[in-house]
């Protein structure tokens, strides 16, 4: 069972930045596929950012240029830069890993105009 701790989150004014943390229980090496994903209020679950071995990222069209995932392999931990915050990304944000497997408890963003 691979455990999963979000941090970072809060409460931001509209072009602010925040830094997600997740920390994990084992060893990134041998985790291929991490993802940041947000929940917006009475909505889904949606994918933002993935990370892949090698470092190979992805973004959402909405968060491209201004959202950056990392890895820091000897602490265990990925981390989301939101920069140029929007009131459209306030929601919970999760740190999935596993395709989906592997979840955190989430951390909320609450971003103010």
């Amino acid at each position: 069972q691979v455990l999963l701790v979000e941090s970072g989150g809060g409460l931001v004014q509209a072009g602010g930045s925040l830094r997600l943390s997740c920390k994990f229980s084992e060893s990134l090496n041998d985790i291929n596929q991490i993802g940041w994903y947000r929940q917006a209020p009475g909505g889904q679950r949606d994918l933002v950012a993935r990370i892949f071995g090698g470092d190979i990222t992805s973004y959402v069209e909405s968060v491209k240029g201004r959202f950056t995932i990392s890895r820091d392999n000897a602490k265990n931990t990925v981390y989301l830069q939101m920069n140029a915050l929007k009131p459209e990304d306030t929601g919970v944000y999760y740190c999935g890993a596993g395709g989906g497997v592997y979840w955190g408890q989430g951390t909320q963003v609450t971003v103010s105009s």
